[in-house]
């Protein structure tokens, strides 16, 4: 199948085959597709936090307003952005790439002066919500991914990431839950949504064209 295909396949499972599972090789995969997402300036301002534990998950549960996803699923994908931009932050990245691009030290401290000045002069409240933006844009990337490996998926944004970051301690990261991903197997019978056509705007409606 093409991109195309796969990306038509797909769908916002509602119902999940609890006895299926995803197999580590394609969990692994999904999370490399987010790993190698793009983000502002390369800095990879979230994390993937993958929940298999089925106590974990339904503790969880009433955190996500009762989906049933979230027990049901394989995998429980959990997508945390950075509190805030620190220096050590900042530092830490590119100190990484300047030594797996073999470059001289400090070769990098023009570009990263620039970024501090930018970031550290900022509220962490508007450098959480810049991380956010960038966790969503990487989002997509293992949405495809499972469609691709005809894995299926449910993006979630409902669920109280306050909470949820208490659960999992995630102050303790230097991180904020933003998305939930579960992953696993649709239950083709008992899902309403798996045999509903595929509905999004005409091309003619959704393409702008200036010319």
């Amino acid at each position: 199948m093409s991109f195309i295909d796969d990306l038509k396949w797909r769908y916002a499972t509602k119902k999940y085959d609890p006895s299926k599972k995803v197999s580590q090789e394609n969990v692994e995969k999904i999370i490399e597709a987010a790993r190698l997402a793009p983000t502002s300036s390369g800095l990879q301002q979230f994390r993937v936090i993958v929940i298999k534990n089925q106590d974990l998950k339904n503790k969880i549960l009433p955190i996500a307003y009762n989906q049933q996803a979230i027990t049901d699923c394989s995998h429980l994908l959990i997508f945390a952005a950075w509190d805030n931009y620190t220096e050590e932050r900042i530092d830490e990245v590119y100190t990484q790439i300047t030594k797996e691009r073999e470059l001289e030290d400090g070769f990098l401290t023009n570009y990263t002066d620039t970024l501090k000045k930018m970031f550290l002069n900022n509220t962490e409240e508007e450098n959480f919500i810049h991380a956010s933006y960038q966790t969503y844009i990487a989002f997509g990337f293992p949405i495809a991914q499972a469609a691709e490996l005809k894995v299926d998926c449910t993006p979630m944004e409902g669920f109280k990431p306050k909470e949820l970051d208490k659960l999992l301690n995630l102050e303790k990261y230097g991180l904020k839950s933003i998305l939930l991903l579960p992953i696993g197997y649709r239950d083709e019978e008992n899902d309403w949504n798996a045999k509903m056509k595929k509905v999004r705007n005409p091309k003619e409606k959704f393409m702008i064209e200036i010319n």
